[in-house]
């Protein structure tokens, strides 16, 4: 398992961006409970920071094969792929299909306690 975190700029206001987590958690939420699993999926959560730049959406998930994953999903057409898609390019203006794990990140820094285990970060 590995951990993705990304983040995107969130071009339309927040309000915007709760009615998808809405849609995600009501009618769509069975759709959203297949959609992570297909993708190996176990965790992912996402985190709104208010920055001088506007706001962004970090996202951190847990993949069993990130490369694999976005492989597949950078390809996935199917209803609720697209739709989730077609949500994340409006929001954010990131395509999925091109950027399928979002814009690409470069870890710069980490610090674990070399006195306990490390634990995934849910």
């Amino acid at each position: 398992m590995s951990i993705v975190l990304r983040a995107f700029p969130l071009r339309k206001p927040v309000d915007e961006l709760l009615k998808f987590v809405a849609a995600m958690q009501g009618e769509r939420e069975a759709g959203t409970s297949a959609f992570y699993k297909r993708f190996g999926v176990t965790h992912e959560s996402w985190h709104v920071q208010e920055t001088t730049a506007g706001p962004w959406v970090i996202a951190l998930a847990i993949i069993d094969n990130p490369a694999d994953a976005a492989a597949r999903y950078a390809v996935a057409s199917e209803e609720y792929e697209s739709w989730f898609k077609a949500q994340v390019l409006h929001l954010t203006g990131i395509d999925a299909n091109v950027q399928p794990l979002g814009p690409p990140t470069k870890q710069v820094f980490a610090w674990s306690d070399p006195g306990r285990p490390n634990r995934a970060l849910i």
